[in-house]
């Protein structure tokens, strides 16, 4: 019998999407971003639900802060509605229901690993990265933890799968923050903000769609 392995067929069974849009014409909004959450920073206190240090507002910005913000919301439901299927794998038209909320952090400040009951998707925005776009050093990243938990790592965690994405089973991910990039993934998909080593103030803004 031949040792040789015959062709074979990889299944990607229970993949998890993770979207990352860089917005067209972001700049121009996010320098009236940025003047709207500063301004709020100063006058409302934080609500702090998963922040570890650093600014968080209540949960209505599409009400307060603006045409950008409407014009986001309507982004993610676009894009939701492009990565929304039925069971069957049909197209759907759900009428989502939003909420929408700004952070800022500073030195040392970060969120807890949490997740968003209540909703299918999530997003964040980032009006400013806090330099972290061009030195990865001042951390911040926004950690996703594998859905499997570390059970795939615990019997052999030096070995991993070769498939895309199979390097970090039983590990987590990152995604580097960038001004005008937008994140949106699976809303029970448990996820953390890295402390943010820079001097400067790291803004974003997140949001979940409901049905």
């Amino acid at each position: 019998m031949s040792t040789v392995p015959p062709a074979y067929q990889t299944v990607p069974l229970f993949p998890t999407p993770v979207l990352l849009v860089d917005v067209p014409d972001a700049e121009r909004a996010n320098g009236e971003w940025r003047r709207v959450l500063l301004e709020r920073e100063r006058s409302q206190p934080s609500q702090s639900h998963s922040t570890l240090g650093g600014w968080q507002s209540t949960w209505d910005v599409d009400r307060w802060a603006g045409a950008q913000a409407l014009a986001l919301l309507a982004l993610a439901r676009n894009i939701a509605q492009q990565a929304t299927r039925a069971r069957d794998g049909s197209a759907v038209t759900p009428v989502w229901r939003t909420n929408m909320w700004a952070n800022i952090n500073r030195s040392g400040h970060g969120n807890e690993f949490h997740s968003h009951p209540g909703a299918f998707w999530s997003g964040v925005y980032y009006v400013d990265d806090g330099g972290i776009a061009a030195d990865p050093s001042l951390g911040g990243e926004l950690e996703f933890m594998d859905p499997r938990r570390p059970g795939p790592a615990m019997y052999a965690p030096q070995l991993a799968f070769a498939i895309p994405g199979g390097l970090s089973v039983g590990a987590n991910e990152t995604v580097q923050p960038r001004a005008g990039r937008l994140v949106m993934f699976p809303a029970w998909l448990l996820h953390q903000v890295r402390p943010y080593r820079g001097t400067a103030a790291r803004i974003s803004v997140a949001f979940n769609l409901s049905l």
